[in-house]
This record gives structure tokens, C-alpha cells and sequence, in this order.
């Protein structure tokens, strides 16, 4: 477990990357698993928020992380549009069932 809140970011980050990496690789259950821990990474961080505090040495390197890890969001988010299109069709031709 992280110790200090920088390393949740870095944490974080470094999930991000490799969702990135499995959606450019088109493989889509490793986005998910990914995407799952840094779910979990992010729950964790804002636990650890409530009795850390971010020295302010780490805040510019929080901003450059957070940034990295909104630009890596944006890619996937492009990566994943022609799938999730794709799905859309996939679901329109399917009967609807009520339950």
C-alpha cells in the first residue's frame, strides 16, 4: 500500500498507462481490469486524503500527474468510440426484452 498520498497518484497514473497500453492493444477486459484498480487506487486515495495532507513539495507533480492521466482518459476515450459504436448497432438489432 502507498505510503504517502504522491505515491497514490503515481498509482494511479501508472494504471492509467496500462489501461492506455491494453486499449491500444484493443483489448478490452484489460481496460477493464485497469480501469477496476484505479477504482480502487482512487477510493483508497480519498480515505488516505482524510488524514494526509499533500505537502505542498508534491503539489506541482500531483498537477503533471493529474494532467498525464487526463490525457491518457482522452486517448482511451478516442481508442474506445469506434467499439462502443460498433456495440450501440450490436444492441439496436437485438430484440428488447421486458422483464
Amino acid at each position: 500500500m502507498p505510503a504517502k498520498l504522491i505515491d497514490y497518484y503515481k498509482a494511479i497514473e501508472d494504471s492509467s498507462r496500462k489501461m492506455l497500453d491494453a486499449a491500444k492493444a484493443r483489448d478490452w477486459d484489460e481496460v477493464v481490469r485497469y480501469e477496476g484498480a484505479c477504482a480502487v487506487l482512487i477510493e483508497q486515495l480519498r480515505f488516505r486524503a482524510q488524514e494526509l495532507e499533500l505537502p505542498p513539495e508534491h503539489r506541482s507533480e500531483k498537477v503533471r500527474i493529474m494532467q498525464r492521466i487526463l490525457r491518457n482518459d482522452a486517448e482511451i476515450r478516442c481508442l474506445a468510440e469506434p467499439w462502443l459504436s460498433q456495440f450501440d448497432r450490436l444492441m439496436q438489432d437485438q430484440p428488447q426484452m421486458v422483464h
